[in-house]
């Protein structure tokens, strides 16, 4: 029987259990009311900005020692702040009118209008009617820290257009609707009252105040995006389906169409590439004022389910959200987010520059260093295709680059029983592989230089010719060099980093000739950093930090993409933005009538670079069999298969904690695959029984196809 000294013992440890905080909304009440920002607050726990944001939240909970200093900070704030009583449910007095700059008229637009999710400025509720009326409480600028874009739309907000007042106002973009309706970020509503194509895009020029503000100083700035439903399709004159015997991405509207004749009438001008979902409607630029509107048509198809999953559907206020997030992290879309990942290419690097005459004194355009320039530039033969004409036309037959992700499985009659007898088959995927490859990237950007019998340097941008088909590597592990993984069987050509990779193993590298350029640089740095704080950040808004331990990691990962559907949303595109920005570098011909030796409207650009893409693929096809090389070392584990970055593993548990090597600190080892969110670090791609793995091994399936589940598809970049 229990005696009373143990029940008091017991309950004695209930008190002394870890503290309970209150809820999210009153700790962030509690610090505006103290006047004090997030950013303040996370320097005195010595923590960061957003892992505050997620304690107010809700998404992540403090730890020790944070715990208890925070639990007394609030304790203190409560005391001399306590929470206002409520008012009486009673009928509000109608708000006094604003001038007309600011918003005058709120709407209230079915449930997501209703009961918005309020701004933590916004939750504080109203003071007693005898108590003095609060001042506002210091807040971050909105620039400062993208994140802040991530809680669901405000309470929609009807604005009356004032251009004069700043450029760029009402944002990046705005969604029009049927009624008239154009929704923009930050719950705006503008009214719009165009009924034809060229009057949205006068209003939108004119009077809607919508842009954004240029991503290098040598750029431009960002076009306005108008998004259309269905039914403002209709209503400007448009179809609400596009359709055709064509290719989907290739169907436009005919050159006869009342709409394309409208807008030649007045004057405006349609890209080469018709008026189709991503439309761009401008005119030639009269005294360096930039006259040009993006269309976007939703019943088109303009945002792919797999690049935008479910924002098609949603409502135009919260895709108005979804978009002006991706905007503000990413860019304004200027089309695909394929086309938009190579758009912010030149956005953040943009090839010329104003430069002084040393003449004239006058200011020219002039190149910008760094940049890829303004004309596009013929690859060397080994690094185009045969239909290219400048190798079409040469006759040449020396071979190709072959630099392309992994698709390997090792042969089944290399499992051994031990291998055989574990019950899972894990699958772990690298977070933004080729983001991680373009990290500090040296990629030539000059036109190449032939060479016979070169001395290898890893430091040289280009494409080698040599004999690798003498190494002898472990047959449980791909081969670095192919990306069947399959042993090379003579000379073949190679990216720089295939070549330092076979050097880096401890084997003589001797080509037979090479194609180098002489200006190196690292053009997709700003890239890589503008898309992996993006990346991040929105990772972060659905609950998934550089703080979390691998464990809470994993959890995170199970239900990140059901905490937010617009913020997944997001992620998704940022995701697909990375992978085809590096694809469309080299885009082949399309089109049933292209002959071999035609030019073709992507290799006319001068981001049309096969060498840089082989660069990242390279690049990261050998971080890939590096981290596999580590992990035989750490744990004297072999993969059973990889596609692209994912690989799959033996394992006795149905985790990666389970296999992943750790030291008796906890810590996670250098070298191999490491759980986390930063690009290049690894999450669980899923988990099957061994015996599923090695059914399909042999029927030469790779088990890293579908051990997600469902059909999965490579991409590979093109």
């Amino acid at each position: 029987m229990t005696s009373q000294e143990e029940l008091f013992e017991l309950v004695d440890a209930l008190l002394e259990g870890e503290p309970e905080l209150p809820p999210p909304a009153e700790r962030a009440r509690l610090r505006e009311a103290a006047g004090v920002s997030q950013a303040r607050l996370a320097q005195a726990l010595k923590s960061t900005t957003q892992t505050v944001k997620n304690w107010e939240n809700g998404r992540s909970q403090p730890r020790p020692p944070r715990l208890q200093a925070y639990l007394r900070l609030l304790d203190g704030w409560a005391a001399k702040y306590p929470a206002p009583t409520p008012a009486p449910a009673t009928s509000a007095p109608a708000p006094t009118h604003a001038p007309k700059t600011t918003p005058v008229r709120r709407t209230s637009t079915g449930p997501a209008a209703a009961a918005p999710e309020q701004s933590v400025a916004a939750a504080l509720a109203a003071p007693p009617p005898s108590a003095p009326a609060a001042q506002p409480a210091p807040v971050d600028a909105p620039s400062s820290s993208p994140a802040r874009a991530s809680s669901r739309p405000p309470a929609r907000k009807r604005v009356v257009p004032n251009i004069a007042a700043a450029p760029f106002q009402h944002g990046p973009l705005a969604v029009l609707d049927g009624d008239g309706s154009a929704y923009g970020v930050d719950g705006i509503v503008l009214d719009c009252p165009a009924t034809t194509v060229v009057e949205l895009v006068e209003w939108t020029l004119k009077e809607s105040g919508l842009g954004a503000p240029r991503l290098n100083r040598n750029g431009k700035d960002s076009d306005p995006l108008i998004v259309l439903t269905a039914a403002a399709a209709v209503k400007l004159g448009l179809p609400e389906r596009l359709e055709g015997t064509q290719e989907r991405r290739a169907l436009r509207l005919a050159d006869d169409h009342t709409v394309v004749k409208q807008i030649a009438r007045a004057r405006w001008k349609l890209t080469q590439r018709g008026f189709g979902p991503w439309p761009r409607v401008y005119r030639k630029t009269e005294g360096g004022a930039r006259q040009c509107v993006q269309l976007a048509i939703l019943s088109w198809d303009a945002l792919d389910t797999r690049s935008w999953p479910g924002v098609a559907s949603m409502h135009p206020a919260d895709i108005a959200h979804v978009l002006g997030v991706y905007a503000q992290r990413v860019m304004t879309p200027r089309g695909s987010t394929a086309v938009t990942g190579l758009e912010l290419m030149t956005a953040l690097r943009p090839p010329t520059r104003a430069v002084q005459d040393q003449e004239s004194g006058n200011w020219v355009s002039g190149h910008n260093p760094g940049s890829l320039g303004t004309e596009p530039m013929d690859p060397a033969p080994p690094e185009g295709q045969p239909e290219h004409p400048a190798v079409f036309r040469s006759g040449w037959k020396g071979g190709f680059l072959n630099e392309e992700a992994y698709q390997w499985v090792r042969d089944p009659a290399l499992l051994s029983d031990a291998e055989c007898l574990l019950p899972y088959a894990v699958g772990l995927d690298l977070n933004t592989a080729f983001l991680a490859a373009a990290a500090r990237l040296m990629v030539g950007l000059s036109a190449p230089d032939h060479f016979h019998a070169p001395v290898f340097s890893k430091k040289i941008p280009g494409s080698w010719l040599a004999d690798l088909s003498h190494i002898d590597l472990d047959p449980r592990l791909p081969s670095p060099f192919t990306p069947d993984g399959t042993r090379p069987t003579g000379p073949a050509w190679y990216q720089t980093h295939t070549l330092a990779y076979a050097q880096e193993l401890g084997h003589d590298v001797h080509p037979i000739e090479a194609y180098l350029r002489r200006e190196t640089g690292a053009y997709l740095d700003p890239w890589h950093d503008r898309l992996k704080t993006a990346y991040l950040d929105t990772l972060a808004d659905l609950g998934v930090t550089k703080d979390l331990t691998d464990a809470e990691y994993l959890a995170a990962m199970e239900h990140h993409q059901q905490t937010d559907p617009a913020m997944a949303a997001v992620l998704a595109a940022i995701k697909a933005t990375v992978k085809g920005g590096i694809g469309k570098l080299f885009e082949n011909p399309q089109g049933r009538n292209y002959r071999p030796g035609d030019p073709w409207p992507a290799m006319q650009r001068p981001t049309w670079r096969p060498d840089i893409r082989a660069a990242v693929i390279s690049k990261a096809r050998v971080n890939m069999h590096r981290k596999l090389n580590n992990m035989v070392k750490l744990t004297g584990l072999y993969p059973l298969a990889v596609l692209s970055d994912c690989v799959v593993y033996p394992s006795p548990g149905a985790s990666p904690l389970d296999f992943l090597p750790y030291a008796e600190s906890g810590k996670p080892l250098m070298g191999g695959f490491r759980l986390g969110p930063t690009p290049g670090l690894a999450k669980l791609e899923g988990v099957r029984e061994m015996a599923w793995a090695v059914d399909l091994m042999e029927k030469g399936l790779n088990p890293a196809r579908h051990i997600k589940g469902g059909d999965a598809v490579l991409d590979d970049g093109k």
